[in-house]
């Protein structure tokens, strides 16, 4: 029988076999049908318009227009460019895969099973193919539509005017061309494979290829379709390995089990370098071996070629630099590795700005002997602050709210003001709207009537009242003080989290005096105008509030407000900016306003060691305020600058952004692709200047780095004896590190204090000082950002934070004045534990607050300083330092362990007289704080008064009393009882390694 009685002709097509009527519903049911259905895409339509409609209005309500259009139209281009490339690519293979078919098909089972399948589809080709182009093409142009950042910093990227030590290739190589190469290199990847996947699928189903069938397992043409495409995959595997080569130079990896590293190092400038070139030159020619499958129509040298590469992958790739790694580089590591050190130190220094950071030695200890001296010199060494904006803020709440529905951020700020033509260190804070205290909720309540917060509270940074609270310098309702005449209404704040419709018939809630309610209609140009039913509408379904489309509250003026906080704004109209965790406020020019600092980052610096910046920028702040986190772009970053200082207006919600880091290439970058965005630094007027300040995450960022990177030589730094550690915060039990202090101060080579961000460093698993940081925070100043280290020597021991703060509480005296301080229900909270280099020494003052009675708001007590060996635990901090440096402070010494005097070689006689004139003061002292607890509840000022001098008038007998005694309240458990220093916060005391 002739062969061709075996084989059936396969036309696209199938029988169609007979036609099934199947009733069809009524006109009435199809209508309703239809109907609904074109209700629901309506719906779905404008419920995507109003997304974008929403989005639009707002940018073009904040004057940033331009950032929205250009975001979209890179986006929409991405999408389309690559989403049709991949729709191309896709639909052109299974299209040419069904033309190569062949016009007859094998007679097999395997080709009847697929008869089947291609007579099934065979009505519906082009629809499916249309489909499964689409699909791809939707899936990848989303994909590419996300690199808009990419995109734009490669089509606008700035030179940086430096070059990798390696390739000798500008820095902008790394940062702007390597990502978005990568990234076409990925999409071309995804169009091979799917493209592959597709052809051959296509090739199985119409008898191109066979697993089962007699015969040739591919036709001819098959082949060479298919070769085609896996050449290009190896091609671009070749480009891949050619890339790979640079990118050794931002490669991180582990270094030693314990350091992450990114740059080459020995083995990757001496194996994987000459590997990958090797690589690339085999898939080169493994690429042009399939390519020749187009003449040949055998896949044997292809295959040969391939297999060829993949085992040259794991040799040369993978075991020849395990063999230099093992038995060149770790012999001999710090010979090898040390030229590659270097140029990582130098890179990881220029790319933090840490390369002009000046560390110079400390001894530690006091130079001079003249106690008198040295106490005159401390007015000069340091505006010493004892109001912790961290502390202090539940007093300004229960002083200065004065309504339920004001309140104040958990952690306040510093700043600085004139006073009597002299500036000093204030904190700050605003009266802004709490939407937990309005006495009643509901919609209009909520959204309506209450709308904005009001007014500045402030208080002196360096001093405190006469009951321990915040001397404030702006203060009540409306705020009046030093700060002058100024807009206080805040619309825009870090707690106005939620919509607010103003400005329309329905009247807010201003503030309450004496006189009753006050209302007001909001007069500012912000927000978006609701008299427009087409955005009344979109916002109801943007927000899922359908009383937006038809309240009678809303009318003629009404506006809507929000994207409220401060840092909301900024991350909104620069969404190429990474922002700092402290927005902070100021009156500048009669307005209140948000100062917001912002970072350009990258992730491509050569040879930069990279850091984490939600874990680097994390301390005892962040883990109990989320408020207080960075908002990262991208949170792996190994080049930051603070290149832009932006302002938010308190009461329009204007939002400015400045050019700081006039040098910055990725800031440049980012202005060539926004223009106009950003204004120029000549802009920043002098009153807004004397408010900047410089930011903290940067700062805690660059401290990390400098654990490591202070050290300039690859031997010391390989080593790691030099390698110091963030101390954890002593005055709480968080066990996170400690938030950096803004203190005006006086570094040794300084002539006079300048507004510092300081913090301290302790070596590397112990707790005594290593070294002393402060940065120049004043822009005000010529070394604005100039870094300076005090690096104290390693053969003495110069106690730390923690040993400090353990030192405080392990003295029986302040121990026994702590206890009575706990007396009822009173608590003691311990402020920042300040620092300030003195005279080759270290001054340690830390204020110390009690929450007493029914309010439970911390007031300030009593303030510790220790200087020398001295310390002193007063109730001013005037008083402390002249304890201190009057000689009478109490010598620090390790905790009593109960042993005998070896000094005397016996043990004192027990004293007859004095234990009992000590219970006799520490009674006193304990009636006088019950007698304050009291005042506290019936808010009589005056009585609360008279209490704290008699507890101080206590206090000062029960310690004269214990120092004049032989062992004074030691010798009598009842008036001195055994206190455990753990029992307070950061107490442990721990060895000093």
């Amino acid at each position: 029988m002739p062969t061709l009685a075996f084989q059936m002709p396969d036309r696209g097509g199938g029988p169609t076999g007979p036609r099934i009527r199947v009733g069809r519903p009524s006109r009435r049911v199809r209508t309703l049908l239809m109907t609904l259905g074109v209700l629901a895409v309506l719906g779905m339509v404008f419920t995507m318009f109003a997304g974008f409609w929403t989005d639009w209005l707002w940018y073009r309500s904040v004057n940033y227009s331009s950032v929205f259009t250009t975001t979209l139209s890179t986006k929409i281009g991405l999408f389309f460019v690559f989403g049709l490339l991949m729709a191309v690519s896709v639909g052109f293979n299974i299209w040419l895969a069904h033309r190569l078919r062949p016009p007859l098909s094998a007679m097999s089972m395997e080709q009847q099973n697929l008869d089947r399948y291609r007579m099934g589809i065979a009505p519906y080709k082009k629809w499916l193919l249309l489909g499964i182009t689409a699909l791809v093409g939707l899936i990848a142009g989303a994909s590419a539509s996300s690199q808009w950042r990419t995109w734009l910093m490669w089509v606008n990227g700035v030179s940086f005017g430096q070059k990798d030590p390696q390739f000798h290739l500008d820095v902008s190589f790394y940062a702007f061309d390597l990502p978005w190469y990568r990234f076409l290199l990925g999409f071309g990847f995804a169009a091979a494979v799917l493209g592959l996947i597709a052809a051959a699928l296509t090739h199985y189903l119409y008898g191109g290829l066979r697993v089962t069938s007699p015969g040739a397992r591919a036709t001819a043409a098959a082949t060479g379709h298919l070769s085609v495409l896996l050449g290009i995959f190896v091609a671009l595997k070749a480009v891949a390995y050619w890339l790979d080569r640079y990118g050794l130079a931002v490669k991180s990896s582990d270094f030693r089990a314990t350091d992450s590293w990114t740059g080459l190092r020995y083995v990757d400038a001496n194996a994987y370098l000459p590997a990958k070139t090797i690589l690339f030159c085999i898939a080169v020619i493994c690429a042009l071996l399939f390519f020749a499958t187009l003449w040949r129509r055998t896949w044997q040298l292809p295959v040969i070629g391939f297999g060829l590469m993949v085992l040259s992958a794991i040799l040369i790739g993978g075991l020849y630099p395990a063999i230099v790694q093992k038995f060149q580089v770790q012999p001999n590591e710090q010979a090898k590795e040390a030229p590659y050190v270097e140029k990582n130190l130098k890179a990881t220094r220029e790319a933090y700005g840490i390369d002009d950071s000046q560390v110079t030695e400390y001894p530690g200890v006091a130079e001079t002997k003249d106690q008198a001296k040295l106490r005159d010199d401390v007015a000069g060494a340091a505006s010493i602050r004892i109001m912790d904006p961290n502390v202090v803020s539940p007093t300004f709440q229960q002083i200065q709210q004065i309504k339920n529905y004001y309140a104040f951020p958990t952690n306040l700020d510093v700043d600085r003001y004139a006073k009597d033509g002299k500036e000093q260190d204030t904190v700050i804070g605003l009266r802004e709207l709490n939407y937990a205290g309005i006495p009643k909720r509901n919609w209009i309540n909520d959204h309506f009537r209450y709308t904005h917060g009001y007014g500045v509270v402030a208080a002196e940074g360096t001093s405190a009242a006469s009951g321990g609270g915040p001397a404030f310098t702006e203060s009540d309702l409306p705020s009046k003080g030093d700060l002058g005449s100024y807009e206080q209404r805040v619309y825009y704040g870090e707690r106005t989290t939620t919509y607010s419709i103003v400005g329309g018939p329905q009247k807010e809630i201003d503030y309450s005096d004496d006189s009753g309610e006050k209302t007001y209609s909001y007069q500012g140009d912000s927000g978006v105008n609701l008299e427009n039913p087409v955005n009344r509408a979109a916002y109801a379904v943007a927000f899922g509030e359908p009383q937006i489309l038809y309240s009678g509250a809303i009318g003629e003026g009404s506006r809507i407000l929000y994207n409220r906080t401060p840092k909301e704004r900024v991350e909104a109209i620069a969404p190429w900016l990474t922002i700092d965790g402290d927005a902070y406020p100021a009156v500048i020019d009669g307005r209140i306003q948000w100062i917001v600092d912002a970072y350009t980052t990258t992730n491509g610096y050569p040879y930069a060691s990279r850091t984490t910046l939600g874990d680097t920028t994390a301390d005892s702040l962040t883990a109990t305020n989320d408020q207080r986190a960075v908002v990262a772009q991208q949170n792996q970053v190994n080049y930051i600058r603070n290149s832009v200082k932006a302002t938010v207006d308190a009461y329009s919600g204007e939002v400015k952004l400045y050019q700081w880091d006039t040098q910055d290439p990725v800031l440049k970058t980012w202005m060539k692709a926004f223009p106009d965005t950003v204004q120029p630094r000549s802009e920043i007027s002098g009153d807004l200047m004397a408010h900047l300040r410089y930011p903290q995450d940067l700062f805690k960022v660059q401290r990390e780095l400098l654990t490591r990177y202070h050290v300039k030589d690859a031997n010391t730094f390989l080593s790691g004896s030099e390698v110091w550690q963030v101390p954890d915060d002593p005055t709480n039990k968080t066990g996170d590190a400690v938030p950096p202090y803004y203190l005006s101060m006086k570094m040794p080579d300084q002539n006079e204090q300048v507004f510092s961000l300081t913090t301290t460093f302790t070596p590397n698993g112990r707790d005594n000082l290593s070294a002393f940081m402060a940065v120049n925070a004043d822009p005000g100043t010529e070394d604005y950002g100039k870094i300076r280290v005090l690096k104290l020597p390693t053969s003495t021991t110069v106690s730390g934070p923690k040993q400090v703060q353990s030192q405080f509480n392990s003295q029986q005296d302040i121990a026994e004045t702590i206890r009575l301080l706990r007396g009822g229900d009173s608590e003691v909270e311990y402020g920042n534990l300040l620092t300030v280099p003195l005279d080759g020494g270290l001054l340690y003052v830390e204020p110390v607050y009690v929450r007493g009675g029914g309010l439970k708001y911390p007031l300030l007590r009593k303030v510790l300083v220790t200087y020398g060996g001295q310390t002193a635990f007063e109730d001013t901090l005037e008083k402390a330092l002249d304890k201190v440096f009057g000689g009478e402070g109490t010598p620090v010494e390790p905790p009593d362990d109960g042993g005998t005097d070896e000094d005397e070689g016996t043990t004192p006689p027990p004293s007859t007289e004095q234990p009992a004139t000590v219970q006799e003061a520490l009674n006193d002292a304990q009636a006088a704080f019950e007698a304050g607890q009291e005042a506290l509840k019936n808010n009589d000022w005056e009585a609360y008064g008279r209490a704290q001098k008699d507890l101080e008038e206590a206090l000062r007998k029960a310690e004269a009393a214990q120092s004049g005694g032989a062992g004074g309240a030691r010798s009598n458990p009842s008036a001195s009882p055994s206190t455990n220093p753990s029992t307070s916060p950061g107490s442990t005391p721990r060895s000093n390694g």
